[in-house]
């Protein structure tokens, strides 16, 4: 018996293994969010990012993704994202992201009282050198604190 258990627990410890490596999408090169404490987004928290190009004659897409909760008192949100590589001087780009209609019905995918968004703000773009890129995302709105919004990513994958 023990014998068996020796032979079969690490085969089923591998097949876990290979089963949950099989789950990451592979067109992802990044996909991380942050959770933001207590819903709370200030102008000084700005959600940062690093990824890193091996190829740079393919395009990518990049989203931001974004979760508010139902409290979320606006239909719009609007975002700075900082975009740098090393030897280079951050480009700033502001952003909207429509977040609802004006009948107030949310656009993004509901659980609970959780709202979610992938936004796109760049596609089928080509990133001008192999290396490391970082990225900042920062809240542009009059709030400060920004109330209601709980979590912020960014997510780089190659274009289809």
């Amino acid at each position: 018996m023990k014998r068996a258990f020796n032979i079969i627990y690490p085969a089923a410890c591998m097949l876990f293994i290979m089963l949950l490596g099989s789950c990451t999408d592979p067109q992802a090169v990044i996909d991380n969010n942050i959770a933001l404490p207590d819903h709370n987004w200030s102008y000084v928290n700005r959600m940062r990012f690093d990824c890193k190009i091996d190829d740079e004659a393919a395009a990518y897409n990049l989203y931001l993704n974004l979760r508010v909760t139902d409290n979320y008192k606006y239909s719009n949100l609007f975002v700075l994202i900082y975009q740098s590589q090393p030897g280079s001087k951050a480009k700033v780009t502001r952003y909207e992201l429509k977040l609802a209609a004006a009948d107030g019905e949310w656009y993004g995918k509901g659980s609970g009282n959780l709202y979610s968004y992938q936004v796109p703000f760049k596609t089928n773009y080509k990133f001008p050198a192999k290396g490391s890129y970082h990225f900042e995302v920062e809240q542009n709105m009059r709030d400060n604190p920004l109330h209601e919004v709980s979590d912020v990513g960014l997510r780089v994958e190659k274009a289809k």
